[in-house]
């Protein structure tokens, strides 16, 4: 297999714009994508680099059903030209140290009877709380390097897709491209503002710094979990300057800092303002492995970052939504509300509205400013340390199988979904809260295969599982 060069020429992206498709709500240049023709994939042997490269190239199509291997220490690359297509049910086993390396275009077109795998075999999953130490889980230790979007990326698409045990320190993978240093441990990357990154129906598992960095792009991540997202420190979802679109639906376990945010820092010549929508996502447990005080737990919007975040639901997460105000987030351009809390301590409680940030609260918020004049007296400054022991363990949202408030553990030993269910029971107060009037970003495209499948509205209930079966689908 040959060895990749990245191009000296930019790379045309979405030749075709027939067929274009438009969502109701805000928009930019929406193309459809055609594909190239199918050359399958053997999976006959290992994909090697071979002659003591540590480089080779993939294209065409891994077919349904079938197990690829990656070998140890490789790194496989699409090619600026070229697209690789996973078929549903394809499994792709990552050597030790190996990595994928997206030039061109990636997608991994699982389904829900057919999801793909891009893992580490072999491994034995312990997500029982209280169960192994992070320094001891093989899910903070990066087995591989992860899937490196490059600056001529155009697409990158995981639909129904497990992607499981990265964040190795990527090293001679990311050196040569933009925006990427040498000293890099992102489970996923994505790094060209004109490109599209949609990850929906899929999971993360593991991941040693920011599990997924979004350096620039237009973004689209629905319906997806996350679980046990960095060993002390990252972001599960961090995106910086040039990034655009919708994060909804997406429940996070145990993350160590936050996990969404956005921040307009490095925004390079020609892209765009960081403008991102969040809606209806649940963050458990959040911000416990992080080692800096003040850092983290659910949504963040900081540094001239824009856009609004409404109906999401956080519980005993270490710190409440954060506006950071220095360097301060672009709050002439950024919305919220109806988002809800739940604290089993006081410690909890007091981080609702993080010491030190200037989130407003919200009358749509629950618990609510309106009905808690001790939680939130008058005379309350935005920032500053105020008793909240008046909604401490309130408003329990009856999920279906989760223990509020918890016992037995500490919270930041709820990192993995396991046998919880975060579904609704028809009596929680959740029900019937959402905002349902605001709109989705999508600057993706729309397509079945090529783009992404279902820019699902905000719900009427808060959280990412609604009463009406709609919402993540895991």
């Amino acid at each position: 297999m040959k060895k990749y060069i990245i191009p000296i020429i930019s790379l045309i992206l979405f030749a075709s714009v027939s067929g274009c498709q438009k969502w109701k709500g805000e928009h930019t240049e929406i193309y459809s994508y055609t594909p190239p023709a199918a050359n399958p994939v053997s999976d006959k042997a290992p994909l090697s680099c071979g002659g003591g490269s540590t480089v080779s190239a993939v294209k065409g199509t891994m077919l349904s059903g079938k197990t690829y291997t990656v070998q140890a220490g490789c790194d496989l690359v699409i090619n600026p030209l070229d697209t690789l297509l996973m078929q549903p049910g394809v499994t792709l086993n990552m050597g030790a140290g190996s990595s994928l390396i997206v030039l061109g275009t990636l997608v991994s077109n699982g389904s829900k009877n057919q999801p793909n795998w891009i893992t580490i075999p072999g491994i034995t999953k312990n997500d029982a709380p209280g169960g192994l130490a992070p320094t001891a889980d093989p899910a903070y230790a990066g087995k591989w390097k992860g899937i490196i979007g490059g600056p001529t990326c155009n697409l990158m698409v995981l639909r129904w897709t497990h992607v499981e045990y990265a964040g190795l320190t990527e090293g001679d993978a990311t050196s040569k491209l933009a925006d990427a240093g040498s000293g890099n441990q992102y489970s996923i990357l994505f790094a060209n503002y004109k490109g599209s990154f949609i990850m929906e129906d899929s999971w993360l598992y593991g991941g040693v710094d920011d599990p997924i960095r979004i350096s620039a792009g237009k973004v689209a991540i629905f319906r997806s979990t996350f679980e046990k997202n960095g060993a002390i420190g990252g972001d599960c979802l961090n995106a910086k300057g040039g990034t655009v679109g919708t994060m909804a639906y997406n429940l996070f376990m145990g993350t160590a800092t936050n996990g969404q945010k956005a921040s307009n820092k490095g925004q390079a010549i020609g892209a765009p303002q960081t403008n991102l929508v969040m809606y209806n996502n649940t963050f458990v447990s959040g911000g416990y492995r992080q080692q800096q005080s003040g850092r983290g737990g659910c949504i963040n919007y900081e540094e001239g970052a824009a856009g609004m975040y409404y109906n999401n639901v956080a519980i005993n997460c270490r710190f409440g939504y954060r506006v950071v105000g220095n360097p301060v987030a672009d709050v002439a351009h950024l919305s919220y509300g109806n988002n809800y809390q739940w604290a089993d301590s006081l410690s909890v409680a007091n981080q609702f509205y993080p010491t030190g940030y200037i989130t407003q609260p919200q009358s749509t918020d629950i618990p609510s400013i309106t009905t808690s004049a001790k939680y939130l007296p008058t005379n309350y400054q935005l920032g500053s340390i105020y008793d909240g022991s008046d909604v401490v363990q309130k408003n329990n949202p009856a999920f279906l199988n989760f223990p509020l408030p918890t016992s037995g553990h500490a919270l930041s030993q709820y990192s993995a979904v396991g046998n919880f269910n975060f579904h609704l029971q028809p009596s929680s107060p959740l029900i019937g809260k959402g905002n349902t009037g605001i709109k989705p970003l999508i600057t993706v495209p729309l397509d079945k295969i090529y783009g992404l499948s279902d820019p699902t509205p905000p719900g009427a209930d808060l959280g990412c599982y609604q009463l009406n079966g709609t919402g993540n689908q895991h």
